[in-house]
C-alpha cells in the first residue's frame, strides 16, 4: 500500500437503551501518544487485518469483522456479527496524516451487563456516555473528538434508542464521505453532503480537529 492510499479500517457504535433517559454509546480515550487522534474520544474501532477477510466475500464484510474484533479487544464487549446495521463511512482526502477509509457500524448493546476492560495501549479509557453528554464535554473543552467523531455524535443525538437509530441509517445511503473546504464570506467551511442524515454538515476550518 502506497502513502497515498486509504488504510481500510471500521468503526462499531454500540447504543445501550435507557428506559427514561437518552441512550449511551460506547466510547473510548485514544492514548495521547498516539500519532493519530491522540488523546480523542472515539467509537471503538481500527484497522481491518488480513484475518478479517477470512469467510469475507466484500470489504464491508471484512469491515463487519474487524468493527466486531476491534470492539472485543479494545473493551472486553462481545458484540455479535449478525446484529450490525451499516451506518456511515468516511475517507477523508487532502489531509496530511494517515488517511483512513472508515466503514461505521451500528450495533444494540448486549441485555447482560458487561464489565468494560480498556486495552492498554490502544485506549486510556471505555466508557459509557450519552452522545448529548459527550458532545457537551467536547464543546466545554473537557474532551477533544475528531471531526468524523463530532459530526457521528451530532447525529446520534437524535435519537430516542437503537431502533430509531436503525431505522434511520436504513433510510439513508452509506456513501464515502470526503469533507471538502469551501469558502463563504470569507471564512472557510470544512463540509460533507447534505443528504446523508447529518443535521450539522459543516464547521469552521479553524475548529474542527481533523488529526
Amino acid at each position: 500500500m502506497s502513502d497515498s492510499e486509504a488504510i481500510p479500517a471500521a468503526t462499531l457504535v454500540v447504543i445501550r437503551d435507557r428506559a427514561s433517559a437518552p441512550p449511551e454509546l460506547l466510547m473510548v480515550e485514544r492514548p495521547r501518544t498516539m500519532a493519530f487522534a491522540g488523546g480523542a474520544m472515539v467509537f471503538p474501532g481500527g484497522r481491518i487485518d488480513a484475518a478479517d477477510w477470512e469467510g469475507a466475500s466484500s470489504l464491508e464484510q471484512a469491515a463487519a469483522r474487524a468493527a466486531v474484533r476491534e470492539t472485543l479487544e479494545e473493551t472486553g464487549l462481545e458484540i455479535a456479527l449478525e446484529a450490525l446495521v451499516p451506518f456511515a463511512r468516511w475517507r477523508p482526502d487532502n489531509v496530511r496524516h494517515r488517511r483512513f477509509d472508515t466503514f461505521f457500524f451500528l450495533a444494540p448493546a448486549p441485555r447482560d451487563e458487561v464489565e468494560l476492560t480498556p486495552q492498554p495501549g490502544e485506549c486510556e479509557r471505555a466508557l459509557w456516555i450519552g452522545a448529548g453528554a459527550m458532545l457537551a464535554e467536547i464543546a466545554a473543552g473537557a474532551a477533544s473528538a475528531i471531526f468524523p467523531t463530532v459530526r457521528n455524535l451530532e447525529r446520534l443525538a437524535q435519537f430516542a434508542g437503537f431502533a430509531e437509530a436503525r431505522d434511520h441509517a436504513l433510510a439513508h445511503p452509506v456513501e464515502i464521505i470526503s469533507p471538502w473546504v469551501e469558502e463563504r464570506d470569507g471564512t472557510r467551511w470544512l463540509t460533507i453532503p447534505a443528504h446523508l442524515g447529518y443535521p450539522v454538515t459543516s464547521e469552521r476550518l479553524e475548529t474542527a480537529l481533523r488529526t
